[in-house]
């Protein structure tokens, strides 16, 4: 049986892509060097946050996430950031690949909240592999790549806030239900606001919240 390793060795925002996404660096070796045909890989990303620290205003902008700094003790749990799958062409002995990762703005995901509660640093991740090789020299013998491997990586904070700046330059957004947008827009139209921001804006002024 071929032993596989996996290390991830670096991450950049990828400028091309339609959508944001992350491009993960993988290294990927095979022990004995034995000629690998083809590795159809699955991969699991996981945020570990009990792995690093938290500013004061970072702990404050968790607290719906996570509570009261009180209870990171018991509610500070990792959290599922991304699946992909990958075809990691023909090689013998180690080869490097490209890991996209499709991501997305929605503050309603979990991960899309943490990442943005954070001023700097790194996010721990935990990258988990399994799925099938292709080896042999003579022909084709099929193996497993089982759950047990995984690989640990750093993530700069500043990659994931370049990513989003790519894309949402300055801004972010929402999502809201249909009605409540239908109501948003209906308030827009009476009160003639000439944008989106001028509409929250209002609204958080007729609520006590802004200083018009």
């Amino acid at each position: 049986m071929t032993d596989f390793s996996f290390a991830c060795t670096g991450v950049r925002a990828d400028p091309y892509a339609a959508g944001p996404t992350l491009v993960f660096r993988l290294r990927v070796t095979a022990s004995p060097p034995t000629r690998v045909h083809a590795l159809a890989l699955r991969c699991q990303i996981r945020i570990e946050p009990a792995r690093r620290g938290y500013a004061d205003a970072e702990a404050d902008a968790l607290t719906d996430l996570f509570g009261e700094r009180s209870r990171w003790g018991s509610s500070l749990n990792a959290m599922q950031f991304a699946q992909v799958q990958v075809m990691v062409p023909g090689f013998t002995g180690e080869v490097e690949t490209d890991v996209a990762v499709p991501c997305t703005y929605d503050m309603d995901i979990a991960s899309s909240r943490y990442f943005h509660a954070l001023e700097s640093g790194e996010v721990p991740l935990l990258m988990l592999f399994s799925g099938t090789a292709f080896t042999g020299e003579g022909g084709f013998r099929v193996e497993p790549v089982p759950w047990d491997k995984e690989a640990g990586y750093r993530m700069p904070v500043k990659t994931w806030r370049e990513m989003v700046e790519q894309h949402f330059p300055g801004s972010g957004w929402i999502r809201l239900p249909r009605d409540t947008m239908d109501a948003l827009l209906a308030y827009r139209s009476r009160h003639a606001l000439p944008s989106w921001q001028a509409t929250v804006e209002a609204l958080m002024t007729a609520a006590g919240e802004r200083t018009p």
